[in-house]
């Protein structure tokens, strides 16, 4: 029951904090904090329990699985499962989950109690997705993730958020509704050959259908997860929605949902549909090339300091499409690493923005200057997660995107100089966030408290983390590499050779 557990704490959390918020002050955010420490227990225990099977691929494709019966008249189940893969994205939810009701702390002081609950709910669906093996009950989870969000940028969020809500609702819910007509389109062509109706997704492999199908059936499965990748062109939601967002919206945003459409791309588009993923990975890597120079390009053109960190997501996203349509064991690794690597590293930009927003009540970097001297810890910080942005050896981000590159470059080697050149524009948009905000003139006599306590707890995890990742990266590829040789079992290539 672990895994039901993993989906049912913050749903159930979300509940209790909203109805503890009534009944005391500051109950919402005692039990938010309660819930996802419990979350977070309960998925590092799975992992300590799994990790030689993980490790060693001895537990076989699922380390746990659980499944029941639903709508049996359609074919359709709750199924649960977890392997290496699905496994570090669930402890990456519950790390950022506790992190997102630390950051909130003393943000959040209009209607408590509904905003926990939205935060808990998305953090569960979130969860499902990662967990879901029934197409139908993923794409029940990936609608669970989108509703609350809307409403933590729409009610909580700043300036222009009905704007940035809408506009990010609009692009998701057509993205899901694509998906929707894909996983019964996927199913309806299963029962056609086969005469049994599922939504399982180890049944639907290797769904015999003609060419054009599948090319129809999985481009509605790549827009969805493209959208919430997001993918250059269809990306222009993503920088209104981090911009306008509550710092923990904008934290999830950034370290979770992004990663939904990645791991969708992995987990569901490739080994569906081998043979029409073959045909799209050129393209699929170009526009993961775009991504990269587009986003690295407005990002350095930005003065808002939260755009600009929601542009480097852009840009660092794009690896994640070139990593998945190299489809390698050394692109695939670099992928989750990046995956991972970039949650924790702009997650804590994020986080950093948000902690300047309230002492300085902007975040025009025109406008800042000087502030090593005024907060130093919190420029050191700072400074840390820059340093990650750019790739720098002995940070996490580091392995994961020179494993990506190794991985393109016997693919494409056009493709593989873009994103080295894409390495280039990190270091200068991420030397520029240091040059700007925490040296030179200042334009005032700054006087602004440095790190509190609760930030240093905050912060501190963060650092941990994306060092460790840089300097003993084989403790996370151990638990995820099984899994993928699993799925590079089940298609062993995309591309043969460049072009």
């Amino acid at each position: 029951m672990t895994l039901v557990l993993l989906i049912l704490v913050p749903l159930v959390g979300g509940v209790a904090a909203w109805l503890g918020e009534r009944s005391r002050a500051g109950g919402g955010r005692r039990v938010s904090l309660a819930s996802t420490l419990v979350e977070l227990v309960l998925v590092l225990a799975l992992w300590v329990r799994h990790w030689g099977e993980a490790a060693l691929g001895a537990g076989g494709p699922w380390l746990e699985v659980y499944q029941r019966a639903w709508i049996p008249e359609l074919g359709v189940g709750v199924i649960l499962a977890v392997d290496g893969l699905s496994l570090l994205m669930v402890v990456l939810t519950a790390f950022i989950g506790v992190m997102a009701v630390l950051v909130s702390w003393d943000e959040i002081d209009d209607r408590v109690g509904p905003y926990y609950a939205c935060l808990l709910w998305v953090l569960a669906g979130i969860t499902g997705v990662f967990l879901a093996l029934d197409l139908f009950l993923f794409y029940v989870f990936w609608e669970v993730m989108l509703v609350p969000m809307y409403f933590l940028i729409g009610i909580w969020g700043h300036g222009n958020r009905i704007y940035a809500a809408v506009k990010f609702f609009i692009y998701t819910l057509v993205g899901g509704l694509l998906m929707l007509v894909s996983i019964i389109a996927l199913a309806l062509a299963h029962a056609s050959a086969t005469g049994t109706l599922t939504f399982s997704y180890v049944e639907l492999l290797g769904t015999p259908m003609t060419s054009s199908a599948a090319m129809w059936i999985m481009l509605g499965f790549f827009v969805a997860f493209a959208v919430k990748l997001p993918a250059v062109p269809i990306h222009n939601w993503l920088p209104d929605a981090h911009t306008e967002a509550p710092t923990a919206g904008s934290l999830i945003l950034a370290a979770l949902l992004l990663k939904t459409g990645a791991y969708g791309l992995i987990r569901f588009v490739v080994p569906l549909f081998p043979d029409a993923s073959a045909a799209l990975a050129p393209w699929a890597l170009w526009l993961g090339a775009l991504g990269i120079g587009y986003g690295a390009i407005l990002a350095f053109a930005q003065t808002d300091l939260k755009r600009l960190v929601a542009y480097t997501s852009v840009s660092h996203m794009g690896f994640v499409l070139l990593g998945v349509y190299s489809w390698n064991a050394l692109s695939l690794q670099g992928t989750v690493m990046q995956m991972i690597c970039h949650g924790i590293s702009t997650g804590s930009l994020f986080m950093i923005v948000g902690m300047l927003y309230r002492r300085i009540h902007t975040r025009d970097v025109t406008e800042m200057g000087g502030l090593w001297r005024a907060a130093p810890r919190l420029a050191g910080v700072a400074m840390v997660f820059a340093m990650a942005s750019l790739g720098l050896p002995g940070t996490g981000n580091f392995i994961g995107e020179f494993l990506v590159i190794f991985g393109v470059f016997p693919v494409d080697a056009a493709v593989t100089v873009i994103a080295l050149l894409g390495i280039v524009a990190a270091t200068v948009y991420s030397l520029r966030i240091i040059q700007t905000a925490f040296h030179g003139a200042a334009p005032t006599d700054w006087r602004i408290a440095d790190l509190d306590p609760r930030e240093i707890v905050m912060m501190a995890p963060m650092v941990i983390v994306i060092v460790w990742l840089g300097l003993w990266p084989g403790t996370v590829i151990a638990t995820f590499a099984p899994a993928l040789e699993g799925l590079l079992h089940l298609v062993p290539s995309l591309v043969i050779g460049g072009f």
